[in-house]
């Protein structure tokens, strides 16, 4: 409980009350009311037009995408003999693990605009390219690359209680099922193997959600390897978490930046919400 107060209760106390004042970090904090949440509902055209369909959009594909790629995967994987099994679930866990570098290295040399680009150079030599595309500076194909990325990367801690879950499964259940009319292994997945592991379907469904809501770093890296700027290519994938920093670490208009950080916790909470009613037990969430 400790723990708790200290590291989310009175951050989330002092962010809904920094959002009611405008403060630069210099002055002293001046009271404004509902002032920030008004300006972002009606001035902030970069929040309305880029940052908030973008996140919906990057969030809507890579979190479902990455969840059941996830647990498809970690079916697969348990399907295996026992002997390879932890070979291949750690080859699936280590892009998440190696994300950070993979960000900074290799992919701006995968993706470059040249021809000497590994993407671009394999593309025109199977003759599926006539010229070189600039992938991190067209907006057309921004989003595009990130959302690879982000589900390449997305089998971490979700991808692993799904596999320990699965492997606790009753064996019995199986047979019990083929009994009472279960005749493949696509009832089996859904009648038998989706309910014997909803905790960890839970779980894997709030770290999808938590972790493409928060995701930001992406963009900015890829941004910065490709022009300099951390500034995506007319905002094509500015997200949310882009837009708190740019007020926060940029602009210095703390309050402003705290009344985004309110919004994007309340969206959590709702789609924390939606994972519990599909995945939690009855009166849970």
């Amino acid at each position: 409980m400790l723990l708790f107060a200290l590291f989310i209760f009175v951050p989330v106390v002092v962010a809904v009350g920094l959002s009611l004042f405008t403060y630069d970090a210099i002055s002293a904090p001046r009271f404004i009311g509902l002032d920030n949440f008004v300006s972002l509902l009606t001035r902030d055209w970069i929040f309305l037009q880029y940052a908030l369909p973008n996140t919906f959009l990057f969030a809507l594909i890579v979190g479902p995408g990455g969840y059941m790629l996830s647990f498809v995967l970690a079916w697969t994987i348990n399907q295996l003999p026992a002997s390879i099994r932890d070979y291949f679930a750690l080859a699936m866990y280590a892009p998440s693990l190696a994300a950070g570098v993979a960000f900074s290295v290799v992919w701006p040399v995968i993706f470059s605009g040249d021809r000497v680009g590994y993407l671009n150079r394999t593309l025109l030599s199977a003759g599926l390219l006539e010229k070189p595309v600039l992938w991190l500076q067209n907006p057309d194909t921004f989003m595009g690359v990130m959302i690879a990325i982000s589900l390449w990367s997305s089998m971490g801690v979700g991808f692993l209680a799904m596999l320990a879950g699965l492997q606790t499964v009753n064996k019995e259940l199986y047979d019990a099922g083929a009994i009472d009319g279960i005749a493949n292994r696509l009832q089996e997945i859904f009648y038998i193997t989706i309910p014997a592991i909803r905790p960890q379907m839970l779980f894997g469904a709030v770290m999808a959600v938590v972790g493409t809501l928060k995701s930001g770093m992406i963009g900015s890296v890829l941004a910065q390897s490709a022009s300099g700027s951390p500034i995506t290519p007319q905002y094509s994938g500015h997200l949310f978490l882009n837009h708190i920093d740019d007020f926060a670490m940029i602009r210095y208009e703390m309050g402003y930046a705290a009344a985004l950080s309110v919004v994007l916790l309340g969206i959590m909470y709702g789609a924390n919400k939606l994972a519990f009613g599909l995945f939690g037990n009855k009166g849970e969430g």
